[in-house]
């Protein structure tokens, strides 16, 4: 069964970025789209509705908003299928139960307006920080928004948070045609007033080597697949910001712990959200 793209929208720019980008993913994978409204309704009117009528404008809105980007979807794309659904529910929760079937929850990075904004940010935040789903929250320059760099950044740790997120980056790079650029970043372990033990260089080795093993697996399977390997001392959020501007994409592993029910984003990936120069997927992986 072909899971679909699932992408929040709420009528913002930020959303609309995200559908635009949702639909060339969707032509590359040759997946369907799913564009979902979620809210409740009375939250985002001036005063809680009373009457019937009022209570029916909020779902008349979101009614129009879906619409409008499913018309947004077809003008580009007309041979793309594309479904739509309005969700009286809690946008975090109702984005998250969409995850369980959705190849991955593609989001923007900011809502609607100057208020709006800092709630739905948020959403995006928390639902990043909380599926069992990829999640891309789109964001960037127009040259990474149009995939010209032809290069995508992955960022990895150790096997327990990155080997979901070297598979996805893998077959991404294998469906774009473009090359992956596998990033590790180390940092010694001393203060500053003491020489490190070891040469910067045995430290380069052992990055390398780590690379090596994270992504024998996916090099192995998608041979076709350009890879370069870099590997750099210093504070892996700052480092990746950088290097995200000369990238289309940038992805980073999450831990998911079954029994925890708060935000699991760590500082490397809440970095990259808020400053990448490209979109940044979220490939979460259950420990």
């Amino acid at each position: 069964m072909e899971l679909p793209f699932v992408v929040g929208v709420d009528g913002s720019d930020g959303s609309l970025a995200a559908v635009d980008w949702a639909v060339d993913e969707a032509a590359r994978h040759g997946l369907p789209l799913r564009l979902i409204y979620a809210s409740l309704w009375e939250r985002y009117e001036k005063a809680v509705p009373k009457l019937r009528r009022e209570r029916a404008s909020g779902r008349v809105l979101a009614e129009h908003i879906v619409a409008s980007a499913a018309e947004r979807v077809q003008r580009t794309a007309p041979d793309l299928e594309v479904t739509v659904e309005t969700l009286p529910a809690e946008a975090v929760f109702a984005l998250m139960s969409e995850g369980d079937n959705a190849s991955a929850l593609i989001l923007g990075a900011w809502g609607r307006g100057q208020v709006a904004e800092t709630l739905l940010g948020s959403v995006s935040l928390a639902v990043a920080a909380r599926a069992y789903c990829p999640v891309v929250v789109v964001r960037g320059d127009k040259a990474a928004l149009a995939a010209t760099h032809e290069r995508i950044t992955l960022g990895v740790k150790d096997a327990e948070t990155s080997a979901e997120a070297v598979r996805f980056a893998f077959q991404e790079a294998e469906t774009r045609g473009c090359e992956v650029d596998v990033v590790h970043c180390w940092r010694c372990a001393t203060d500053h007033a003491t020489p490190s033990a070891e040469p910067a260089h045995r430290h380069d080795e052992r990055a390398l080597a780590l690379i090596d093993s994270l992504i024998a697996e996916a090099a192995e399977d998608r041979p076709a697949v350009r890879v370069r390997r870099t590997v750099m001392e210093g504070p892996a959020g700052k480092l990746l910001v950088d290097r995200s501007a000369a990238a289309d994409l940038v992805i980073v592993g999450a831990r998911r712990l079954s029994a925890h029910v708060g935000l699991q984003l760590g500082r490397v990936t809440h970095t990259l959200l808020h400053r990448a120069s490209c979109p940044v997927a979220v490939v979460p992986q259950r420990v």
